[in-house]
């Protein structure tokens, strides 16, 4: 299993209209176990994606998906960067069943 847990920082003002962008390319991902946006608290531009997949390679083969790359296109103007980023490998949780 492949975990990637991130925060990313939208322009100022824009973090709504970054969140429509992600959320419009949640579909179907093939080998996506998981996929969370949520809100920060403390910063009132920033999001938290948190994602699980079966493999490395099936989250790499997501960003060739034409709903995913749509998103990158539509998200990448108002993204004002990313500062926090952490790989992780998931071992069991609510509706991880069967992760090892």
């Amino acid at each position: 299993m492949y975990g990637l847990i991130g925060r990313m920082i939208a322009a100022p003002g824009k973090r709504d209209e970054l969140l429509s962008a992600l959320n419009g390319s949640i579909g179907h991902m093939p080998g996506c176990l998981s996929y969370v946006i949520a809100l920060d608290r403390e910063h009132p531009d920033a999001l938290w994606v948190t994602e699980v997949w079966d493999s490395a390679e099936s989250h790499k083969a997501s960003l060739s998906l034409p709903e995913v790359r749509a998103a990158i296109t539509k998200a990448r103007p108002i993204i004002a960067g990313f500062d926090n980023r952490v790989e992780t490998i998931p071992v069991g949780g609510v509706g991880l069943a069967g992760a090892k």
